[in-house]
């Protein structure tokens, strides 16, 4: 008879600590965005003329949000909530991954970001960001005499 040198709770025990170290160090982007903190999911770009950012924040009230420009240092704070029924509901929950909770995301700006030409527009869900550049560092032709 086949006899193991550990028990059977071990060794689930050993299995979930894989997957949480797995979870830990995976750098795959789920649609919470990137590990546990990552509300909202962003994507940044950069023209000639501005910085560009998108957050995904699908199902957050516009007047949560708060777009900060201090120093270089752009931040992104508001908060989802919940449309779960409350506790006094008489409903069980028996999936729930989606992010509810405050949040905030911050960061950091090139040199040449001008504080004072920032825009913010929340549209379906998807909040965009636009920092223009300042005029002195816009690339431009200088004629030769």
């Amino acid at each position: 008879m086949y006899r193991s040198f550990f028990p059977r709770d071990m060794l689930a025990e050993m299995d979930r600590l894989q997957r949480d170290m797995q979870q830990a160090f995976d750098l795959a982007p789920t649609i919470r965005g990137f590990g546990s903190n990552g509300f909202p999911a962003l994507n940044v770009g950069a023209t000639a003329q501005a910085v560009e950012i998108y957050a995904f924040a699908p199902g957050v009230d516009p007047a949560t949000l708060e777009v900060h420009l201090e120093r270089g240092l752009l931040t992104i704070a508001g908060e989802r909530k919940s449309v779960l029924p409350g506790a006094d509901a008489k409903a069980a929950v028996h999936i729930n991954e989606r992010f509810e909770g405050a949040f905030r995301r911050m960061l950091t700006l090139p040199d040449d970001a001008d504080p004072e030409a920032v825009d913010a527009k929340l549209r379906d869900g998807v909040l965009h960001i636009t920092v223009r550049r300042r005029a002195s560092a816009q690339p431009r032709r200088i004629t030769v005499q």
